[in-house]
Parts: C-alpha cells; structure tokens; sequence
C-alpha cells in the first residue's frame, strides 16, 4: 500500500479539529455582535445559546466527516470490534480509576459536583450536551489519525490517534486555557488512544469511556 494513501484520512482527522474552531468563531467572532457583550459577561441564556449553537454546529460537521469517510473510503465507524480480553478491560479501569484521581485532586473535588452548584442544573444539562459534541469531534481526530499512521507506517500497536489529538485538540488548551491544563489534555489525548486500541477499535466501546475520562 503506498504511503500516500493515508493522507486522505489525515485530513478527515484534520477535518474534526479544524470544526472545533467553529466555536472559537461564535464566541469571538459573531455572538459578541449578537449580545453585545464579551464572553465573560455573557448570562446564563446566553451561554446555554452559545452551547446549542455549538453542538448544532460540530454535530453537522461530525456527521458530514463520518458520512463523507463511509461514501469515499467505505470506512464505517461503527463497525464492530473483536471480543475484549480481561485484561484489556483491566487496563482500561485502571485508566478510568487514574483519570478520577487526577480530576478529583485538580478540582479539589468532585468536578461534577462543582460544575453542578456552579451553574444550577439548567445550565448544567446543557454543558454536559456540549460535552457529548466536544468528544465526538475528539474521538474522530483519534479514529482518522489512527488510521492514517498505521497505513503510513505499518505499524497497529502505537496510539497513533491519541499523538494526533494531543498535537491539535491537546497543545489548544496551552492558548484557550493555561499550561496545568494544556499539560493534563495532552497526557489525556494520549490515554484516549490507548483505550481506542485497548477496546481493539470498536467505538461504540471507546466513546462511552472516552467520555467518562473526559467528562468526569
């Protein structure tokens, strides 16, 4: 298989990082002309209007990507993966054990918990639906970087899709965030693609966790 033939992947997984940027438009870009105001004086129906307009947003580019790979390449996402061995769901609890850990002591507590009294449980539904969105434009950076490096590379047992994600989604939160947390997304990105080979490809396996890992 010549090298070139994963470039049409890559740019898929590009494709999924450049969309989260469709926020970074609305909040920067058109919804300060819309409220007359900046992000941080933004209320609470503002910011739930700033969510929905997001996920509505990065759910038509996730379904555009996933259909456009399925038309061009006959790459169906949700196919499924082999049988998980024991240890293989070992390791993956032993991740999500890690990343509570890591959560719990950053935010010195529960971080649901927090974003819970911070917002009142309205706005609370609604950042966690944005949360959903977030990981599947993350997930399909991991699943068609994956791809792209092992076909590049011949290589199946190295997290390439985590590499990818902690390059793109992982080095933002250094510019749109601070560097602790720059940090904690890339080492984050990283885990993300071992559970990817972990669950041995199977997303309808990897999402959920990657969510769990993420959210909580």
């Amino acid at each position: 298989m010549k090298k070139e033939s994963g470039m049409g992947y890559f740019l898929l997984a590009l494709a999924a990082f450049a969309s989260i940027g469709f926020e970074i438009a609305l909040a920067f870009g058109i919804e300060p002309i819309l409220y007359g105001t900046s992000m941080k004086e933004w209320t609470d129906l503002q910011a739930i209007l700033h969510w929905v307009m997001t996920c509505i947003l990065w759910g038509a580019a996730s379904f555009g990507i996933v259909l456009f790979a399925k038309k061009k390449y006959a790459f169906d996402i949700f196919q499924k993966g082999t049988k998980m061995a024991v240890w293989q769901w070992l390791l993956i609890l032993l991740f999500i054990i890690g990343f509570l850990c890591i959560s719990y002591f950053d935010w010195g507590g529960s971080k649901v918990m927090k974003e819970f009294y911070a917002n009142g449980p309205v706005k609370f539904v609604f950042q966690y639906i944005y949360y959903i969105f977030e990981t599947i434009l993350v997930t399909l950076i991991l699943v068609f970087g994956q791809i792209a490096f092992e076909k590049w590379f011949h290589k199946q047992n190295i997290p390439y899709g985590g590499i990818i994600v902690a390059i793109t989604w992982g080095i933002g939160h250094f510019f749109t965030k601070d560097i602790i947390t720059g940090i904690v997304t890339m080492l984050s990105s990283l885990a993300f693609g071992s559970v990817y080979l972990l669950t041995n490809r199977d997303i309808r396996k990897t999402y959920p966790i990657l969510w769990i890992m993420f959210v909580f």
